[in-house]
């Protein structure tokens, strides 16, 4: 079962984009995030033409996740629980009936800049929703995949330059830390398990995301914010994980791209 997290940033502009990563990759199932839509607007049609069974949680103009499965999808929720109050689309969770069903929640979590400040504070308290909610479904023991745009660089060797995320929210010691607690729970952090040594000056096969600005692709200068956690019995299953990372250099991309595993489900 191939599983793939893609931030589109915009489905109505990445629409081509996304298609023919689809096209190419053949994902079982692909995990979106900031498809910027409301589920009315979503183009599932076109989507469900190429074999995919799509359920979103949208919301106008920014945030909103998705899951499109060739497989079929059981037990859909939406919305990460712990604040009733909390109306931005972030969350989704689906279990995925494959020869082996996997458990499959994508996130968009929260940026948090400026820090320190109230998007900061939100950012926390959000990571300390989905640390709660983890820990009660770890205990089902079933293979479960948490994957999404987590807008947390885990280590120094996760950036081109470390030194200038110092201060910004994405590598904040307060958000590694909450970071940390996630895994602890007993997660498997895929890529990283694929790829335990990074090297001195990695390639852009190890970075997920390079923004618009300042030529940010042509001298990879980028950073890891999309990741894939892994239960642990989705951790026994896991054969690959790897970065698409050529199709930023592709017409309208998004500034990130699709992160990968393979399973033996």
């Amino acid at each position: 079962m191939k599983i793939a997290t893609f931030n589109i940033n915009g489905i109505k502009a990445r629409i081509g984009a996304l298609t023919d990563w689809l096209e190419e990759a053949q994902p079982d199932v692909a995990v979106l995030q900031e498809i910027k839509s409301v589920d009315a607007n979503f183009p599932a049609a076109h989507f469900e033409d190429l074999g995919y069974q799509v359920e979103t949680h949208g919301q106008k103009s920014f945030n909103g996740v998705a899951i499109l499965s060739k497989l079929p999808l059981e037990d859909i929720s939406r919305g990460l629980p712990g604040d009733d109050a909390d109306e931005q689309a972030r969350y989704i969770e689906a279990t995925v009936m494959g020869d082996v069903p996997v458990r499959v929640c994508g996130l968009y979590l929260p940026n948090g800049n400026p820090a320190p400040g109230p998007k900061f504070d939100y950012k926390l308290a959000w990571m300390q929703r989905l640390e709660a909610h983890l820990a009660t479904l770890l205990p089902r023991e079933e293979p479960m995949v948490i994957c999404g745009d987590y807008n947390i660089i885990p280590q120094a060797e996760d950036a081109a330059r470390p030194e200038a995320w110092r201060d910004d929210a994405l590598f904040r010691p307060e958000s590694r830390a909450a970071w940390r607690r996630i895994v602890n729970l007993g997660l498997t952090e895929a890529f990283r398990a694929c790829h335990p040594h990074m090297p001195p000056h990695p390639g852009p096969e190890h970075y997920s995301f390079w923004d618009y600005q300042a030529g940010a692709w042509n001298r990879n200068d980028g950073i890891r914010i999309d990741h894939l956690l892994l239960s642990p019995q989705a951790a026994d299953l896991l054969n690959d994980c790897q970065i698409d990372s050529a199709i930023r250099g592709r017409d309208k991309p998004s500034d990130h791209v699709p992160v990968w595993i393979d399973l033996a489900a």
